[in-house]
């Protein structure tokens, strides 16, 4: 989810978000800002891209009318905003800005009641690695750079670990608390995942057969783009150079987790992503990519699986059903679980 201070952005900045400048995990070619062209003799490509999410969305729509694919596009922008609204933090009318300054929230929205659920069944089944309550640390980290320039002292870093706690954020119906005071909820691993796959939906529902929902490199796929073609995704090489791997898919989705994305120090070994039981960032990956049903899957577990570490990790993955992963590892190379596939 965005920052509280998201720049407006210059066109070389809008292009390099897309992807056309080489950022982005996974790309689908190049993303132009606007598109519509005849495809073949029965499908027309309309393709729309804006910001959203502190990122670049691109949706493409393949239609027998671009009028209609217009339509569809606006509907699941539309739908993406809304939803993405109600999971901003840092949106002090949102239910999880209101859960994280009051400690408790009521009337959830259906969204973040679901929100909630996944997450926790994503902390249960990666043994902890996936945590939506490391928010105190992250916070911690990202002033104390931005204030000092240097990592925060020890022990304000373990006041903020023993408020990380993903079993003490207790939903009961449409209303949920923070089983300590101080706690927060950051829904970075999952909530971009999760406005993505209701973009999705709401292609669906407007009757879209072949669609792409490609949002920084986090990527859904309706259908292919019909006549038995699918989408070819590009996952990004974190050290820079040619792409590390190239997929071809249908349907599902994709989604990265990288050390690149947000940083704190020029070398990265402080940034985002940080292990719940030590406030750390992990220092072994640079960049995990998860294929799955869903974004929010991929999503979540591209976090967990980055905070595992290669080994566990591909362990991990290997042994969960509907995923796949691909680790670049900041040591040896990449790695792949036992089904990716490779074009």
């Amino acid at each position: 989810m965005p920052g509280k201070n998201m720049k407006k952005m210059d066109r070389r900045e809008f292009l390099r978000l897309s992807g056309m400048l080489g950022l982005g995990a996974a790309t689908v070619s190049l993303l132009p800002v606007s598109e519509s062209l005849a495809f073949d003799r029965e499908l027309t490509k309309v393709t729309r891209t804006r910001e959203a999410m502190g990122t670049l969305v691109a949706i493409t729509v393949m239609s027998p009318s671009a009028a209609q694919a217009d339509d569809a596009i606006g509907l699941a922008f539309a739908e993406m905003d809304r939803v993405a609204a109600l999971l901003d933090r840092f949106q002090s009318a949102s239910a999880i800005g209101a859960l994280n300054a009051d400690g408790k929230v009521d009337g959830l929205p259906d969204e973040v009641v679901d929100v909630l659920a996944q997450s926790r069944q994503y902390y249960l089944m990666s043994g902890g690695a996936f945590d939506i309550t490391v928010q105190p640390v992250v916070d911690l980290f990202r002033d104390h750079f931005s204030r000092f320039g240097t990592p925060p002292p020890e022990k304000d870093l373990e006041k903020a670990v023993a408020l990380v706690s993903g079993q003490g954020v207790l939903v009961e119906g449409r209303s949920a608390r923070l089983a300590l005071p101080g706690m927060g909820v950051t829904l970075d691993g999952i909530a971009k995942g999760y406005v993505i796959d209701a973009g999705a939906r709401a292609l669906e529902k407007a009757g879209v057969a072949h669609g792409l929902v490609n949002a920084g490199g986090d990527i859904r796929a309706i259908g292919g783009k019909g006549g038995g073609r699918g989408w070819t995704v590009a996952v990004r090489n974190p050290n820079g150079g040619r792409y590390v791997d190239e997929i071809r898919m249908t349907h599902g989705a994709v989604a990265t987790s990288g050390d690149y994305e947000v940083y704190f120090d020029r070398e990265k070994l402080y940034h985002h992503i940080v292990t719940p039981w030590t406030g750390r960032s992990p220092i072994t990956a640079s960049s995990v990519t998860v294929r799955a049903e869903t974004v929010t899957r991929a999503d979540a577990l591209s976090t967990a699986v980055f905070v595992m570490g290669p080994k566990d990790g591909l362990y991990f993955t290997d042994r969960t059903p509907d995923a796949e992963c691909l680790v670049v590892d900041r040591f040896s190379g990449t790695h792949r679980s036992k089904g990716w596939n490779a074009v």
